[in-house]
């Protein structure tokens, strides 16, 4: 190992302990998927004034935002998945997961969205501009940025198999992927972080790897950020025999089976309490162009306004 990635692997290490010394042991412990249900703060907490929340900057607001072009220490590639990625260090000594390609503007958006309506959602930022040092490109492309120095892994949790399943809660965070045309529903991208314990609840069920969002689904893999495709597809067709019937061409069609239109009320009405200048925050976040921004909105306004119809219509169709 090179100089730099001692120091990187050192710093990673004692801001780690130093935000969890009594958890360092867990890290990769799974989450369990049996045994009493914990409490669904876990997972979801009412946004409340949800009028209030700041989209532009996220859940680590704009004190841990890094400002534009900074420099980075390079620590490591990221290999697996579909985006290219790095691990980097900044000069405050935190430590980030960097994705870039296509997955990083929608994935940011997504995740704004998700925090909004109450989920757990790590402190993410788009980053147009930035610069590594001692790594394989001194100006890498636009990227996403997750703190990965504010948590713990405990490990992944399955969308099949959880403790929540069933819950008015669980079925809204599928609604709302499904809304944003998220298909890659796999269990690797769910994350067990294990926060603070002066934090309540201290455990959190996060979906965090949610970039395959903003295009159109479709069988085996969609696409992702693709603005005319997201404009095509629809959200709601229909209901039978009391479950709603989605606008879903992809894969894991099982979590969509026991939806109900009650279920989609509740998480749309979240959703539409979402304000024009939020949303437009959302998107500028991104870095998205204004006119493409516009044409997310207003797509995704349809799609929530598609879901609260479903309160003036009867059950089957």
């Amino acid at each position: 190992m090179t100089t730099l990635g001692v120091r990187a692997a050192v710093t990673l290490i004692a801001v780690t302990v130093a935000c969890f010394p009594e958890r360092g042991s867990q890290a990769q412990s799974p989450a369990p998927t049996t045994g009493p249900a914990p409490e669904l703060a876990q997972l979801w907490q009412d946004p409340g004034d949800l009028a209030s929340r700041d989209l532009f900057y996220g859940r680590g607001g704009k004190p841990l935002a890094p400002p534009p072009a900074t420099e980075f220490a390079f620590a490591g590639l990221d290999t697996v998945g579909y985006s290219q990625g790095y691990d980097v260090v900044d000069p405050q000594g935190r430590t980030w997961d960097v994705k870039t390609g296509d997955e990083s503007q929608p994935e940011v958006v997504a995740s704004r969205v998700l925090w909004a309506a109450g989920y757990h959602q790590p402190i993410v930022y788009f980053l147009p501009e930035w610069f590594m040092k001692n790594g394989p490109v001194a100006r890498p492309l636009a990227g996403r940025f997750r703190l990965e120095a504010d948590h713990v892994n405990g490990g992944t949790w399955s969308w099949t198999e959880n403790p929540f399943a069933g819950t008015r809660q669980f079925q809204g965070l599928v609604i709302a992927n499904l809304l944003l045309n998220n298909w890659d529903f796999k269990p690797t991208n769910n994350r067990v972080y294990q926060m603070p314990p002066d934090l309540t609840p201290s455990r959190w069920f996060v979906v965090q790897d949610i970039g395959a969002s903003l295009g159109r689904t479709g069988w085996p893999v969609g696409n992702r950020n693709n603005i005319d495709d997201f404009e095509r597809q629809r959200f709601v067709i229909g209901v039978e025999n009391g479950r709603v019937q989605f606008d879903y061409r992809g894969r894991h069609t099982e979590l969509l089976e026991t939806i109900t239109p009650a279920e989609v009320l509740w998480i749309c009405d979240i959703l539409n309490r979402i304000s024009d200048a939020q949303w437009s925050d959302a998107f500028r976040s991104a870095a998205y162009p204004q006119d493409t921004g516009d044409r997310y909105i207003r797509k995704i306004k349809s799609k929530i306004q598609e879901g609260l119809r479903l309160g003036s219509k009867g059950s089957d169709r």
